[in-house]
């Protein structure tokens, strides 16, 4: 696989349960354009977006609503003209009703293929969980209907790849027919019943993956990330960080917002030579067709 010497960077601006009552985690459109403004001007060509529940007191609670769907998309693209909006997909359990009408609603030009199934868990050192254990459940079946809806739509997928198996099988869905084009993989790495956060496995993953592949690494944690987001860099890797994954910056201290996140995500693919690709940029080497000017807000 061929080192780019281009690094597309990627902004996860919220996430999906981070209350914000307790950290700084942007809800409303205004705080999610404010947020996506903050990270392209630090360097980020895409932004991953997931929708909160607008309703006051409820924005812990994510939202499938097309309508707030299209109110954050046309936010972030009046604040940050020509990003690439990468929508999040994820639901557990076999209705995905939800992240199909917001497709269908935003079109975006990216949206996240969860790519595999994985016993979601973690563990207290008392030995109590975390939470319930819980299985978020991605058979082919459902693959299938959300690859589907971004073929209709011209969305192109990005399979987050939590264990190694899935990784794998990613060559096996184009092989069957489930998607064409350039395979974009994410190596989501430091989920405590996934792939661990370890640079020695990352320099394993990509002989896994499709060998046309782009591929980039979601990295969950705190300081242990930093040397796997510098190892992503060195190997040709794109990269991903925001206040989704982390809320650290490098030398421990808690990052103020997005714009900080990528501000030193930026600085891992400059000291391993490599400068950071604008929109445009990571549009050529997806193979994107972008979408018309107010297609999301529409």
């Amino acid at each position: 696989m061929a080192r780019q010497d281009k690094a597309i960077l990627t902004c996860a601006l919220t996430g999906v349960l981070t209350d914000p009552r307790q950290h700084p985690v942007p809800v409303t459109p205004a705080q999610m354009a404010a947020e996506a403004r903050d990270a392209c001007n630090a360097g980020a060509a895409i932004l991953h977006v997931h929708l909160r529940d607008q309703r006051p007191g409820m924005g812990h609670l994510p939202s499938w609503d097309p309508d707030v769907a299209a109110d954050v998309v046309g936010a972030i693209q009046a604040a940050c003209p020509g990003v690439i909006i990468n929508l999040t997909t994820g639901v557990v359990g076999p209705d995905v009703s939800g992240p199909i009408a917001c497709i269908r609603r935003i079109r975006p030009e990216i949206a996240a293929c969860n790519a595999g199934s994985l016993n979601y868990l973690k563990i207290r050192d008392n030995g109590q969980w975390a939470w319930p254990p819980m299985m978020f459940d991605n058979p082919v079946a459902k693959i299938q209907q959300m690859l589907d809806v971004m073929a209709e739509t011209g969305t192109h997928p990005e399979f987050e790849c939590f264990d190694v198996g899935i990784v794998r099988s990613v060559a096996m869905y184009r092989q069957a027919g489930l998607f064409s084009g350039v395979p974009k993989l994410n190596f989501v790495m430091g989920v405590a019943s996934g792939m661990p956060c370890d640079a020695d496995l990352l320099a394993l993953l990509p002989r896994y993956a499709p060998p046309d592949a782009l591929w980039q690494t979601t990295l969950i944690g705190r300081a242990e990330i930093w040397p796997v987001h510098q190892k992503t860099a060195e190997l040709g890797g794109m990269l991903r960080t925001g206040l989704e994954d982390s809320f650290y910056l490098p030398d421990g201290e808690r990052a103020g917002g997005n714009g900080a996140m990528i501000e030193a995500l930026a600085a891992c693919a400059q000291r391993a030579g490599r400068s950071v690709a604008s929109p445009g940029e990571a549009r050529a080497l997806l193979g994107l067709r972008a979408a018309a000017p107010g297609t999301a807000a529409a």
